[in-house]
């Protein structure tokens, strides 16, 4: 088990060797760690082995200029120069929140970006400002449409943040697909298998294989298949597409240029890197804050009185399973898969940094 700050301070020092500014190094550190507190290990210390081949190859960009390229006085297009993804996507969801401030909503598209960590961590953002917090993502090329074997959207997740009043916030944080790309990759790591209906073969066969994306298989849309609702979450993954690239002018669909070495990046673009979208709404643009806030606890108390299933102790509220773990995990540590822990030995030796 690992400390957090242990892991803090060798992400962050991490990235301060790949050239990145300290201040930058540290919200970095802060979303990766953030994933792992939150039982994401699919977006946690797994991918720094991802922004690392990324680094090497030259396609990340570790001092940015992100920058307004289009505003109105409630909407922005943020150009994120190519950034590591957090830099871009914190900084826009600041202008989303400063422009909710002063307009009552907030929404800005960011374009030239990359893969930014776990979508939640931005839409919680504006919990502390009473406001409602909404983030999405385009992502690799590794989702098939329904009736497809083509590659061409990717997980592409949505976050929305609700604050309460005494009751914890509602936080809904998922991918439009059945399994977010890095939980297979933990899947492939740990050595075992993925349930039917999450993957597919280069033919369209079901699959259980969560290497199956190595070999030209593709990810499945929320719903898995037609008569389980896979058109609804090939609904959910355009609409997510089209306005985190379409709005920005960021490349979409199968032209996302991916995050992981065995994917291509192709020489056509229809836009600037990978796109984002934000949005913050002020509560009190509505009604008070209080009043809402009340009316969300008793929102969230009557479906926690909802009653359990057979064989179930309760009913969830979006966000609880996340809370619980962050107070588990961070008193009882992070626990690394010999396999990830063996890349970041590898890549501390390259960079000439300690890990134990």
């Amino acid at each position: 088990m690992y400390k957090y700050n242990y892991l803090f301070d060798f992400t962050r020092n991490v990235f301060m060797k790949m050239g990145c500014s300290a201040s930058d190094s540290k919200i970095i550190a802060e979303v990766f760690m953030a994933a792992e507190l939150r039982d994401h290990a699919s977006h946690g210390m797994i991918r720094i082995k991802d922004y690392y081949e990324l680094w090497k190859a030259g396609r990340i960009n570790v001092k940015p200029d992100v920058r307004i390229v289009h505003e109105s006085p409630s909407t922005a297009v943020v150009d994120g120069d190519n950034a590591v993804g957090m830099i871009s996507a914190r900084r826009s969801m600041e202008i989303a929140i400063e422009k909710a401030g002063k307009a009552g909503t907030g929404w800005v598209s960011t374009r030239h970006s990359n893969h930014f960590g776990i979508a939640g961590y931005y839409s919680m953002m504006a919990l502390r400002y009473d406001m409602i917090g909404i983030c999405l993502t385009n992502a690799n090329p590794l989702v098939a449409p329904t009736f497809s074997i083509s590659r061409m959207m990717g997980t592409n997740p949505i976050a929305v943040a609700i604050p309460a009043l005494k009751q914890p916030p509602f936080v809904a944080d998922f991918a439009t697909t059945p399994i977010a790309r890095g939980k297979l990759a933990v899947a492939e790591k740990k050595g075992e298998k993925v349930a039917l209906g999450l993957v597919q073969d280069k033919t369209g066969k079901p699959s259980d294989d969560p290497a199956i994306l190595k070999s030209g298989g593709s990810m499945l849309t929320l719903g898995g298949d037609r008569l389980h609702g896979s058109h609804k979450g090939y609904c959910l993954s355009a609409i997510v597409d089209i306005f985190c690239a379409v709005f920005s002018g960021a490349n979409f669909g199968p032209y996302v240029p991916p995050s992981v070495a065995y994917l291509p990046v192709l020489d056509k673009k229809v836009g600037e890197g990978t796109g984002h979208f934000f949005g913050a709404m002020r509560i009190d643009a509505f009604q008070t804050a209080h009043e809402f806030k009340t009316k969300m606890d008793e929102w969230i108390e009557t479906f926690r009185s909802a009653k359990p299933a057979e064989g179930q102790d309760r009913v969830l509220i979006p966000g609880d399973p996340e809370r619980e773990a962050e107070k588990r995990i961070m008193k009882e540590g992070i626990n690394l898969v010999p396999a990830i822990k063996d890349d970041l030995i590898s890549i501390a030796k390259e960079l000439k940094i300690e890990f134990e």
